[in-house]
């Protein structure tokens, strides 16, 4: 009997690479070094040969701090950005390169959940108009009792009366809003979603509940995630597997519990010895030395290298490159290739 091939990931990202120009201008090209004038562009590397695949019916978590490139990669996979290098495959099908008219059949299975329900619901539209738009967008032949069942449905499901469908935004809490927001993405009947940091700008006594409605939605629909974070204690509770990136690059990627229990990579350490445990009497926080790269000027070798107390010279003039761990996992660091982490 033949062994069974993998199933094939439902997104997968191939070398992904996205930079942006901070001179556009011929003018702003012109710089003075040593004496003489030379034209140089610079680009901010946000995003640096990523690879990876998100499997159906997981909740792949990419985490890291402020300006790692974990809500640029969000924007490439929803096509809201073009990638300047690599590719973007969806369900066997490769998406980067398709125009914004072949997308469209995309839209309806793919959604994506904004970080800041203030600004991701339009306030001239009545909630009712806001979560009708998409689903007659995508059912031309829906009647309007039926897109109006639809809606009330979504509506209740995410903990959101449908009495409310006439008011306008402003008139609800941050929490309510992005209910509100996940609702609207839930409206078409998509498989996959992106979530830009869905909780950060919420209470913290309303994060619980939002994450509780969407693992809700994952179970009773089948869907699958890509939730980008900072707070590694909502990914515990909430990611089947974990990708952590430091400028642009991935570190490490692991399902959840190995993560949490025997991190490999020397950032992802400092990271999860910054969480706060309750029974922690003895604190061990890793404080890393050193300033942050900055994305314009990426130094040569490990991008964590400058930080990272287990650094060596052959750290400072080659990248690491991914390694396949036993468990499944991918560590991109060569002090734990050479053994050289306790």
């Amino acid at each position: 009997m033949k062994d069974m091939a993998p199933e094939q990931p439902l997104l997968e990202l191939r070398n992904l690479e996205k930079r942006f120009e901070l001179d556009r201008g011929f003018l702003e090209t012109i710089k003075f070094r040593g004496g003489k004038v030379i034209r140089e562009k610079r680009e901010v590397h946000a995003v640096n040969n990523v690879t990876l695949g998100v499997e159906r019916g997981e909740a792949l978590c990419v985490v890291g701090e402020s300006g790692c490139g974990k809500s640029t990669v969000a924007r490439l996979v929803a096509g809201l950005l073009t990638p300047s290098g690599g590719e973007i495959h969806y369900d066997g099908a490769r998406i980067d390169t398709l125009s914004r008219k072949a997308m469209l059949p995309l839209r309806k299975k793919m959604q994506m959940i904004f970080q800041n329900p203030y600004a991701s619901l339009n306030p001239r539209m009545t909630i009712q108009q806001a979560l009708e738009e998409p689903v007659r967008h995508h059912n031309p032949s829906l009647s309007r009792s039926a897109v109006r069942d639809k809606v009330a449905d979504v509506m209740r499901s995410v903990g959101v009366d449908p009495s409310w469908s006439k008011r306008y935004p402003h008139e609800f809490s941050g929490g309510q809003r992005q209910r509100i927001a996940i609702a609207r993405a839930l409206t078409v009947d998509p498989e996959f979603i992106i979530a830009d940091e869905p909780i950060s700008a919420l209470d913290v006594s309303i994060q619980a509940q939002v994450l509780n409605l969407m693992l809700e939605a994952k179970e009773q629909r089948g869907l699958t995630y890509l939730f980008i974070t900072h707070d590694l204690s909502v990914v515990q509770h909430f990611g089947t597997r974990v990708v952590v990136l430091y400028l642009g690059s991935i570190c490490e990627l692991a399902d959840t519990a190995t993560l949490f229990s025997n991190p490999k990579h020397p950032y992802t350490r400092a990271l999860l010895s910054a969480v706060p445990q309750l029974n922690d009497d003895k604190p061990n926080h890793i404080r890393l030395k050193g300033e942050i790269p900055t994305p314009i000027n990426l130094p040569q070798g490990c991008p964590f290298q400058s930080r990272c107390a287990y650094a060596n010279e052959r750290c400072r003039v080659e990248q690491p490159r991914p390694l396949q761990q036993s468990g499944g996992g991918m560590v991109a660091c060569h002090a734990v290739e050479e053994d050289r982490i306790d």
